[in-house]
């Protein structure tokens, strides 16, 4: 369908992934108009299928329960670290802590899974553009406007009461504000691709993300299972560790690392490789704001930490959902105000923040949460709702009471004027 460029929209929002097409979903359930602005044809190639059961809600709101558990894809009750020589850790189950449905997730083929996820957005109302790629957003001094965007190859301006920015790793906006930060602790890239008929675990495990650290330990493996026969594998790093002298072959990078780390290898000794290698890179970034006057930023066009704990759909869904309610509280109150617009964004962040200091104590290497639970077992709880995705409330944060004795640990995230639309100092 194709934006009316005369039309008065309550909201524009710029991409078509999990975030988008969750504030989507929302803005249409609160009766609202709303166009989600998409550049590619759906189905698409996507990597990040690991899902936190912390999505389960914001899934049961926007009634994609059903067709999740319909869709065949692979159900996730646990994560498991597993050193390079093969020593694993005991499994942190989810239904341990909460043996309700709420703990158990899945990991989604992501081609499949957006399309479903598109598809709600459009049958709870919202209109779906594509392909439709976006400029830039159209301001009126500080209050943003609308989007000015290619429409099926027409320049089109798409004017709205509120943007949402929902672009993934482009971040339109953050970028065209000069507000995206990169987090230089956690430069790293990732090779990934897919293989046909690893080894799994058997029972509660055999859907269980699985983190395999490299002999060096200057990386790690993701080993995630996507159906019956199908796993994504990937391996995370520094860039010059995964792109420096080993030529432009990200295959053959991808398959020696592999060669050379027992855990891994063994998982995959009777796989075969059925897709190319691809390649990202810089995964760690944030935007100094997440609202101003008429705009939000939601999922990755916000910030995007590193993949080790499967954060960035949660994070996609959650933001997506509270920034729709946002938008909504907005236009009843005739008060498109960044305050207003982002109310939720100092909450939000907290979570954030709370992920991102699990990422410190992982990447230091002479931390372990094996040896942190032996002496904490008191933490434990804590530390699988973190893994669980728990993570917007007062109780969680205690565990790093505890571990910021074991590990050093940030004290804040580097950004300012979540509400107020402010900038980072000079």
């Amino acid at each position: 369908m194709i934006a009316n460029p005369g039309a008065s929209y309550d909201c524009v929002i710029i991409g078509g992934g999990p975030a988008g097409a969750t504030a989507g979903a929302v803005l249409g359930m609160h009766g609202r108009r709303v166009v989600i602005l998409e550049r590619e044809r759906f189905p698409r190639p996507h990597i990040g299928e690991s899902l936190m059961p912390a999505t389960y809600h914001t899934f049961q709101r926007i009634g994609m329960l059903d067709q999740l558990t319909g869709a065949g894809f692979c159900r996730k009750q646990s994560v498991q670290f597993v050193t390079a020589t093969g020593k694993e850790s005991s499994p942190f189950y989810f239904p341990d802590w909460d043996p309700s449905e709420s703990s158990s997730t899945w990991q989604v083929q992501r081609d499949r899974f957006d399309q479903l996820m598109l598809d709600n957005a459009r049958a709870k109302g919202a209109t779906i553009c594509h392909p439709a790629r976006a400029h830039r957003v159209l301001f009126d001094g500080e209050r943003a406007t609308g989007v000015r965007a290619d429409v099926a190859g027409a320049p089109t301006d798409i004017r709205a009461k509120v943007v949402i920015d929902a672009s993934g790793q482009a971040a339109v906006l953050a970028n065209q504000l000069g507000i995206r930060r990169t987090e230089p602790r956690f430069r790293n890239g990732a090779i990934y691709a897919y293989y046909e008929n690893a080894v799994r675990d058997t029972g509660r495990n055999a859907g269980a993300t699985i983190v395999i650290t490299t002999p060096d330990r200057m990386g790690w493996f993701w080993f995630i299972p996507l159906s019956d026969t199908l796993t994504s594998v990937g391996l995370v790093g520094p860039p010059q560790y995964l792109f420096s002298g080993r030529g432009d072959d990200p295959a053959a990078t991808l398959e020696a690392q592999i060669t050379a780390c027992p855990a891994i290898a063994r998982r995959l000794a009777p796989a075969d490789r059925i897709s190319q290698a691809s390649v990202t890179r810089d995964f760690s970034y944030h935007a100094a704001q997440i609202a101003g006057d008429g705009w939000i930023l939601i999922g990755d066009a916000f910030g995007f930490l590193d993949p080790v704990y499967s954060s960035g759909l949660m994070l996609a869904l959650k933001s997506g959902e509270w920034a729709a309610d946002a938008v909504h509280d907005a236009i009843e109150h005739d008060d498109c105000s960044a305050a207003r617009l982002g109310a939720f964004g100092d909450r939000f962040v907290a979570g954030m923040h709370l992920l991102r200091k699990m990422l410190y104590a992982f990447y230091d290497p002479d931390f372990s949460f094996g040896r942190f639970t032996r002496a904490h077992p008191e933490c434990r709880d804590h530390l699988i709702r973190m893994l669980i995705g728990d993570v917007f409330n007062d109780e969680v944060g205690t565990l790093f009471d505890t571990m910021s004795r074991w590990v050093k640990l940030p004290d804040t995230i580097d950004t300012v004027g979540l509400n107020t639309g402010g900038t980072e100092p000079a």
